[in-house]
């Protein structure tokens, strides 16, 4: 019997649980990137010619919903006409195209509402500016060979393509009920999670190399970890799904079957994985710690609930009622006096790279 595929999409951004309400990790992340998108483009408009379209193709791989799904593209345009603006001679007419990618479930009925806002903002400043929404898996070829200038991604590359399939085969939970069996295992799993994010990223540069023009820039930031950590993403939600199960609010035969495809690499398996690969050069890397003031117990479980309730109302079926007290159980394990504290909150980062395509 094929199995169901797994629902990868955040709640849709209106409403009280919605990601538009509930993503300032995703925007202060965001934020870090600001100086190296606007690095980016001045390099990207001194290489250009006059001999070349006075244009720039500009693709957000990942862009969700809410505020933040324009974020990064507005940050890029800005850093063009703050660059247009202090050069002392007429440069004709610059016309830029952003593209907007993210899975087929995304809220784009929200993107597009915001789309027409900003390309009449734009408009006013002087810039010719198209957009499109191009739905689909970065893990596949989303543009022509040798056409964009410019690739922005923030909180999405921590998603992998898929679940370590040794981990589903071999019947291994994410997490045992057992506290023996689950550290024993635990090291397997993590292993298994780095194998999968290494081949994926690698699929990803390799792909992102053939639709970026030679010289071609890309910024990118995910969830990671430090090197002297073993904490992943997916402990967020395991736990207090565990304490749930315990308390037979759902299954412990679902919770098993339970998996999360999300892995948080450090800034050195980036770095590695970037270099091995070849395809570019790295002209910065950064690690930023999650502010303190944005993951009090509250805020952070309500951002949780937001990023993950599909998936979870999807595998256990749970209803709105259970997803309250979902919220509920994470905001008292996130509290200091928790044992669970240290898991859930720890040393939580944002990995970024800003990368050259190769000539």
């Amino acid at each position: 019997m094929a199995t169901k595929q797994q629902r990868l999409c955040v709640n849709e951004a209106d409403g009280e649980a919605g990601y538009a309400r509930n993503s300032a990790i995703q925007s202060a992340a965001q934020n870090w990137m600001k100086p190296a998108i606007e690095e980016a483009v001045i390099g990207l408009l001194n290489l250009k010619s006059t001999d070349v379209p006075n244009s720039m193709v500009i693709a957000d791989l990942g862009c969700s919903a809410g505020p933040n799904a324009l974020a990064l593209v507005s940050m890029a345009v800005d850093a063009v006409l703050h660059h247009r603006h202090a050069a002392q001679h007429d440069q004709g007419p610059l016309e830029v195209r952003v593209l907007l990618n993210d899975l087929p479930d995304n809220d784009f009925n929200d993107v597009a509402k915001r789309l027409v806002s900003f390309q009449q903002s734009a408009q006013s400043s002087g810039l010719l500016l198209t957009a499109g929404i191009v739905p689909g898996s970065f893990y596949k070829r989303l543009f022509p060979s040798n056409f964009l200038d410019l690739i922005v991604s923030s909180n999405s590359l921590h998603w992998i393509s898929e679940v370590p399939k040794e981990l589903r085969s071999n019947m291994i939970p994410l997490y045992d009920e057992d506290e023996g069996l689950r550290r024993a295992r635990r090291p397997l799993v993590i292993q298994a999670y780095h194998e999968q994010f290494r081949k994926d990223f690698t699929l990803f540069l390799k792909l992102r190399a053939q639709e970026l023009v030679p010289g071609g820039r890309m910024v990118v930031s995910m969830l990671g970890t430090r090197d002297y950590l073993c904490i992943t993403p997916w402990d967020i939600i395991i736990i207090p799904l565990n304490d749930m199960a315990s308390r037979g609010l759902i299954s412990r035969e679902m919770l098993d079957r339970f998996y999360v495809p999300m892995y948080g690499p450090s800034d050195t398996e980036l770095r590695e994985i970037i270099q091995d690969e070849g395809s570019f050069e790295i002209n910065e890397m950064q690690v930023h710690q999650v502010d303190k003031t944005l993951v009090v117990p509250n805020t952070l479980a309500r951002a949780m609930r937001a990023v993950f309730e599909p998936m979870i109302v999807q595998h256990f079926g749970l209803s709105s009622d259970s997803m309250d007290e979902f919220v509920r159980t994470l905001e008292q394990q996130l509290t200091p006096a928790s044992p669970y504290h240290t898991y859930l909150v720890g040393d939580r980062v944002f990995v970024s790279a800003s990368l050259t395509r190769r000539f």
